[in-house]
């Protein structure tokens, strides 16, 4: 890294890093909250009134580990009741991957079955993806619900190298609602033939240029006979939100996805209130009449 790095309004040196990385390796039962707090106390990092800035701590953390400086402890989600139950950690290979894409191939994108008592194999892969996505994904990991799909990207030496899932479409999106150009009615009853991308993960030790639009690409190929197979309907637009404030989105412009617009900062199923980050809204359009398709759907189903 360079001798200081700014992230959340404080330099950042090589020793932070590494006084980062001690106290992790030194305190493998600390979680999340505790490694901030103590950061706190160790750098003095206080707030005008003199508390520790704990949260903004935190997002530091986050931002370290996505520019692949650090791994944080899992992530702990909330299980029945107020009790906390963490993901269990799977064994993965962490060494750092800077080469160009051909090296790695062939790249292989695997299907994450929900059911992992069809097979071992099935029960592994799912346990992979949920220890990833919980571990190093900015937003962590809980559970879904729902018709979902998730994927592993793997090199040719079987090593992890991505994680991507896809979910329930927002219920309101005026960005998407007015490129699609449905109302109120047909949104309902069609909403199901949509699917948001939320989650994409490249794994912080991996820097391959491409790989991200080499994985959207491959994926937007495959996805909609994926959801037929498990859930016997098609899917017609992939959507995805990306919070600017983080990231650019090259990697779904590259891969041709459509920017229509900003979110007005509503969380993805418009409760009122909830004030979230403003995020761009990206589109990819998996059939050429999707805008046909997705007016009429409800109607050849009523009269089917």
């Amino acid at each position: 890294m360079e001798e200081t790095i700014r992230v959340q309004g404080r330099e950042i040196t090589r020793g932070d890093i590494e006084l980062v990385r001690r106290l992790i390796e030194t305190n493998p039962l600390w979680h999340r909250t505790r490694l901030s707090k103590n950061l706190c106390v160790l750098w003095g990092w206080r707030a005008s009134n003199g508390q520790f800035k704990d949260m903004a701590c935190r997002t530091l953390l986050s931002k370290l580990e996505r520019r692949g400086y650090i791994t944080l402890p899992a992530q702990q989600t909330a299980g029945r009741g107020s009790r906390k139950v963490s993901i269990p950690h799977v064994p993965h290979n962490t060494a750092p991957v800077a080469c160009p894409l051909s090296e790695l191939e062939p790249v292989s994108i695997q299907l994450v079955e929900a059911c992992p008592e069809r097979s071992r194999r099935d029960a592994d892969l799912l346990k992979l993806c949920q220890c990833l996505l919980s571990r190093y994904h900015y937003l962590g990991f809980k559970s879904t619900v729902g018709e979902n799909i998730k994927y592993i990207v793997f090199d040719r030496d079987q090593n992890p190298l991505a994680c991507i899932l896809f979910g329930s479409a927002a219920w309101k999106c005026a960005p998407r609602d007015e490129f699609i150009g449905w109302g109120a009615e047909t949104r309902n009853a069609n909403l199901k033939f949509l699917t948001n991308n939320m989650r994409f993960l490249i794994l912080p030790w991996i820097r391959v240029p491409h790989l991200a639009s080499h994985i959207l690409g491959r994926v937007a190929k495959r996805i909609n006979d994926d959801w037929l197979k498990k859930y016997g309907h098609p899917i017609y637009l992939l959507e995805t939100f990306v919070e600017r404030d983080c990231f650019q989105g090259i990697c779904y412009r590259a891969a041709n996805w459509v920017l229509v617009g900003q979110t007005k900062g509503r969380s993805r199923n418009g409760h009122p209130g909830l004030k979230v980050p403003i995020k761009d809204v990206y589109l990819y359009p998996l059939a050429k009449e999707f805008r046909n398709v997705l007016s009429q759907q409800a109607e050849r189903e009523t009269s089917s």
